[in-house]
């Protein structure tokens, strides 16, 4: 039986789930012709399935906070010990798995604090004998507005340009490009993919019944920057319930700490048909039978629902630093796709009032692209395949 290429696929998430979710949906297309070995830098929430076939090696978690601090998740374990581990697990792992294929997550485009061990990997695939194939997964819209935005895109250009073989930006290009939220002084040499968009393929043992009606669904993904959003909710449930008597299920996330998740529990007590839970096996699942879904926009939530197609309100996360989930969200409200209501401006009454709103909204139809895991697969088989036979775009050393 012919041996699978090997592929190492590097994944750090740090804030919340969808870096995981995506590379993970990633992973799943990629063992039908790879041999996928996943390198997790985060905490993996319960509940998240990594199938047999994908050999996972995690590292000692980091995380990064709303600042964009370096978090170290290891507790008692000093944070220069933890970066130091890690580095050395890198360069293990590199050197036992010989990989035909090295695909990073986001590096250089963003995760800037991690280059102290992405830069030692990246070196070590450029001395490797043969050279593996090396490829940026990225996501469709990147954070662009940073006090040194200029020079953050300058250098993710020149690292791009000298350590990778392609970059693959998982969008439709026709909703959004990569060039439209990064602009380097000089072009990026490297050649770009749009792929399409990602979302986790399902099975047909899947079910879409979920347990019944859900009502109006509210989440955070994974509910570490989701208290404001989750407690504007249960505030403003009664104004709702007064204009529409629908239940409220309230997804407050895995990684919301227990004293937040308990301050809900408490301010939600005694309302009518508030269901109040931490997580779900599967939000594309409960969505596909809501009536309606208030959320913020990361991607692996705005992609659950592109494919129900239930009527969405869009809350996204937004701070000075970062704004993708914003632009996205108004991207999908300028489509008709959904509806936009900015983090600045939510209170209880804002919420309530755009709630019902959102009851009588009925999306738009869209075609955006959503096949991006299976296109990706493919591209990187292209790209193993040429090399194979011989024109491998060696970088200036």
């Amino acid at each position: 039986m012919k041996q699978h290429p090997c592929l190492m696929f590097y994944c750090q998430h740090s804030l919340g789930m969808g870096h995981l979710i995506r590379s993970l949906a990633l992973a799943k297309a990629l063992i039908n012709r790879f041999r996928v070995v996943f390198l997790n830098g985060g905490r993996i929430p319960e509940g998240i399935p990594f199938p047999d076939q994908i050999e996972r090696i995690d590292m000692p978690p980091l995380g990064m906070d709303e600042a964009g601090r370096l978090v170290n998740l290891s507790p008692g374990i000093p944070l220069g010990m933890v970066k130091r581990v890690r580095r050395n697990q890198l360069q293990k792992a590199f050197a036992t798995a010989l990989p035909d294929v090295l695909l990073i997550e986001l590096f250089p485009f963003g995760r800037k604090k991690f280059a102290y061990e992405l830069l030692p990997l990246l070196k070590a695939a450029r001395r490797a004998q043969p050279r593996p194939v090396v490829v940026c997964s990225l996501r469709d819209i990147l954070v662009n507005h940073r006090r040194d935005q200029q020079r953050h895109d300058d250098r993710a250009r020149w690292l791009a340009d000298r350590y990778f073989d392609a970059v693959l930006v998982h969008s439709d290009p026709a909703f959004v490009r990569l060039e439209h939220s990064f602009k380097p002084a000089r072009n990026l040499g490297t050649p770009v993919f749009h792929t399409g968009f990602v979302v986790p393929r399902k099975s047909p043992s899947d079910s879409m019944a979920g347990e019944g009606n859900a009502g109006l669904v509210v989440s955070a993904g994974g509910g570490i920057v989701g208290e404001k959003l989750l407690r504007c909710a249960v505030e403003a449930y009664p104004r709702i319930r007064e204009h529409h008597a629908v239940p409220m299920t309230l997804i407050t996330g895995p990684f919301l700490p227990e004293s937040i998740q308990g301050g809900l529990e408490m301010l939600g007590h005694g309302l009518p048909d508030l269901r109040i839970v931490r997580s779900v096996p599967d939000l594309q699942a409960v969505l596909g039978n809501a009536t309606a879904s208030i959320s913020q926009c990361g991607y692996n939530t705005a992609m659950d629902v592109l494919r129900t197609n239930v009527p969405a309100l869009f809350v996204p996360f937004s701070t000075q630093r970062e704004n993708e989930q914003l632009r996205r969200a108004q991207l999908l409200a300028s489509h008709g796709i959904a509806r936009c209501l900015p983090e600045s401006r939510l209170t209880p009454d804002t919420l309530a009032e755009a709630a019902i709103q959102l009851l009588d909204f009925r999306p738009r139809p869209h075609r955006l692209d959503l096949d991006g895991a299976s296109r990706t697969c493919a591209l990187i088989c292209g790209l193993l395949d040429r090399v194979r036979a011989g024109s491998h775009d060696d970088r200036v050393a």
